[in-house]
């Protein structure tokens, strides 16, 4: 019986663990989509055209969060977990930036379909949004990724609290509190 109720409270607190990942990842995101929407507006309102696309941003980070984590549920990524820490970053960050890619054709084949475009219709409407706003976005998103997947190897390194020090004092850190990052 006690491993039962060891096995639920595992679960529970996977699901948390999940949710709280998917949560941080979605602020994230929307934050750095919001600054990049706010330079688009600034940049636009110079020529007197009005843009103000911000649920997109946070639409976009929500959509974002999912396809991260359905990408890790599949272990994408792990290939190179055992070199050097800038390397499974780049490899995370560009692999994760094509995941976010191939999403971004499924969503415009099927606003294609619905739209009533069908096959021919649908998939011109993929082609034509290879533009450079489309590499813009995609380098937006390759360059926000490299700080969040750099932390993420940190964490998955020098364990769960040693992000941890962002967050304290550097009185206290260098005091040698509750650093992970102890020597001694």
């Amino acid at each position: 019986m006690n491993t039962v109720n060891e096995k639920k409270k595992g679960w529970k607190q996977k699901v948390l663990h999940e949710l709280k990942s998917y949560w941080l990842l979605v602020l994230y995101m929307a934050i750095f989509f919001g600054v990049f929407t706010t330079y688009r507006r600034l940049l636009l309102a110079h020529y007197g055209i009005a843009y103000a696309d911000y649920g997109i941003s946070v639409i976009r980070a929500l959509v974002l969060g999912k396809v991260v984590l359905v990408a890790e549920a599949l272990r994408l990524g792990r290939r190179f977990d055992e070199k050097p820490l800038i390397v499974p970053t780049l490899y995370k960050t560009f692999l994760f930036t094509l995941c976010m890619a191939l999403f971004d054709i499924a969503e415009g084949l099927v606003r294609g379909f619905i739209g009533g475009l069908g096959t021919t219709g649908a998939v011109h409407e993929v082609i034509s949004r290879f533009n450079y706003e489309w590499l813009s976005r995609a380098l937006v998103i390759f360059f926000a990724f490299i700080p969040f997947f750099a932390v993420r190897e940190l964490r998955r390194v020098m364990g769960e609290g040693a992000i941890g020090i962002f967050f304290q004092r550097s009185s206290a850190a260098e005091a040698g509190g509750d650093s992970p990052l102890k020597t001694h």
